[in-house]
């Protein structure tokens, strides 16, 4: 008797991949197809949070059905003995560990929800229910298959894998493929591009490659960098029936920009009684209390002073630091995730960035897009994202304000606004429509006085090319307008001119 029917060795093999695959890349897509043919729902090609999706995701359902029956129906045959090569076996294996991630999928989103809940961590109350499951199938009818899979390691990949995908499906959002590619560039960051040698090696060490995050202001770079430091691997206890840290715990952002060189030290490093004036006790700095599967989030590193820079070098590349006024080494780590809206390669070539710690900081680099960039490949998302800031504000109203909000953003600053605060500004936009009715984007209410006079001076002295004319009077009527195509309207330029000149 052969473990699997030909049909049934095809849709192993079909799971086998699936269960590895980057979720938010079309990869999933062409295999929940492949598997489900006929039944396959939706012209979807991406995962993202939806207005009024349903939960969970019906070819998900379907699938899960599917594998779980295959594991039920392979698991007794192999108790009555069926043959078995060393490639079905993989096959089993990798289906049972789809079945069991789907069977506690709810009661690992409880844990997330209860520990964002502010709720103390508990045992985990399934986990001897759990590793019973696993022994029954790796060892059916106490046949041994040569699986080597540690249960403690298992639950601990599945409670990250579920955490990974909560924090980048739910907090980075927007239905564009922009938005898409951010996400899957986030669960790589976290898993790399080879889920199964990371859950078979690399997650021991990968708290030690930096990310570095870049991209405009108002881009959600510190959302990425929490759906990674709230998305590390954390070890399960088996003995304590617990995890050995908690992972809300885990996460520490520091504003580098708000804070004066001084007490940056202090709070990364910490320091001794009387290291500086002011320092009338020992103070535990950042890296420090960062737990071994925690994260230290960096914001606006590239406003870091040069010899600041020099210190954390060293963390990078030796994980040792010492507190301020203090000669005794202590060892980091954790993982450092660092942000910046700078150009940093223009730093090291201004001199202001040490060319040796850029290089330290950007093994995993990822770049957040624009909300023009989201706008032009999505336009719909306008609306969409609106409502998910009306969402955290009223509720109860959020469709009817989203609307309210667009409408007004599509008649007074029209469709082609570039939106320069990004995200930040939308939010913004949608604080000032919904109290007052009106809102009034920076760039017109700071005035043009001296790109005026500068022109106009500039004109005088028969400084100005044609072109360069153009462009500093697209400039000018852009920041009165506010939208490229209010600015095409007075100018009799096409928008798409007026952007290439405005990005000049």
């Amino acid at each position: 008797m052969a473990l699997f029917t030909p049909g049934q060795r095809q849709l192993a093999t079909a799971i086998s991949r699936l269960g590895y695959v980057n979720p938010f890349q079309m990869e999933r897509v062409e295999l929940e197809r492949q598997i489900l043919g006929d039944q396959f729902s939706g012209p979807q090609a991406v995962w993202s949070l939806q207005l009024a999706a349903a939960a969970p995701d019906p070819n998900y359902q379907r699938i899960a059905l599917l594998a779980g029956t295959l594991v039920r129906d392979a698991a007794g045959r192999l108790a009555e003995g069926a043959r078995a090569d060393e490639r079905d076996v993989e096959l089993y294996a990798d289906a049972v560990l789809y079945h069991l991630f789907d069977a506690y999928r709810i009661e690992l989103q409880q844990m997330i929800e209860a520990a964002h809940a502010g709720r103390p961590a508990a045992p985990v109350s399934f986990w001897r229910k759990f590793r019973d499951e696993v022994s029954r199938y790796f060892t059916p009818g106490g046949r041994q298959l040569g699986i080597g899979y540690d249960p403690c390691h298992m639950l601990a990949c599945y409670f990250q894998l579920r955490r990974a995908f909560f924090h980048v499906f739910f907090f980075i959002v927007g239905r564009s493929p922009a938005a898409a590619r951010l996400r899957s560039m986030v669960w790589e960051s976290i898993f790399t591009h080879d889920l199964r040698r990371y859950q078979r090696s690399i997650y021991r060490c990968l708290g030690d490659v930096t990310t570095l995050i870049t991209g405009p202001s108002g881009t959600g770079k510190e959302l990425v960098a929490r759906a990674i430091g709230l998305s590390r691997y954390i070890p399960f206890d088996g003995e304590r029936g617990r995890f050995v840290e908690e992972f809300c715990a885990g996460f520490h952002p520091v504003n580098l920009s708000a804070l004066s060189p001084t007490l940056i030290e202090s709070e990364l490093f910490g320091h001794r009684r009387g290291a500086f004036t002011g320092a009338v006790a020992d103070r535990v700095g950042w890296l420090e209390t960062c737990p071994e599967h925690g994260a230290v989030f960096l914001d606006e590193i590239g406003e870091l002073d040069a010899s600041i820079q020099v210190k954390l070098l060293r963390v990078l590349q030796s994980r040792m630091f010492q507190r301020l006024g203090d000669t005794a080494e202590r060892r980091f780590s954790g993982k450092v995730i660092a942000a910046t809206n700078r150009n940093l390669v223009a730093e090291i070539d201004a001199g202001r960035f040490r060319e040796d710690f850029y290089y330290r900081l950007c093994a995993d680099r990822i770049t957040t897009p624009t909300l023009r960039e989201q706008l032009d490949e999505a336009p719909d998302d306008l609306e969409h994202l609106l409502v998910m800031s009306a969402r955290r504000v009223a509720p109860e109203e959020a469709e009817s304000l989203a609307t309210e909000v667009a409408e007004w953003i599509n008649k007074h600053l029209g469709p082609r606004y570039p939106w320069p605060g990004n995200v930040r500004e939308l939010e913004q936009c949608f604080r000032n429509v919904m109290i007052h009715g009106a809102y009034t984007p920076a760039s017109t209410a700071k005035g043009t006085g001296d790109d005026w006079e500068s022109t106009a001076r500039s004109i005088r002295g028969g400084e100005l090319s044609a072109e360069e004319l153009l462009r500093r009077y697209c400039k000018i009527v852009h920041a009165h307008c506010g939208s490229y195509e209010q600015t095409a309207k007075r100018t009799g330029l096409d928008w798409r001119t007026v952007k290439k000149k405005l990005s000049e």
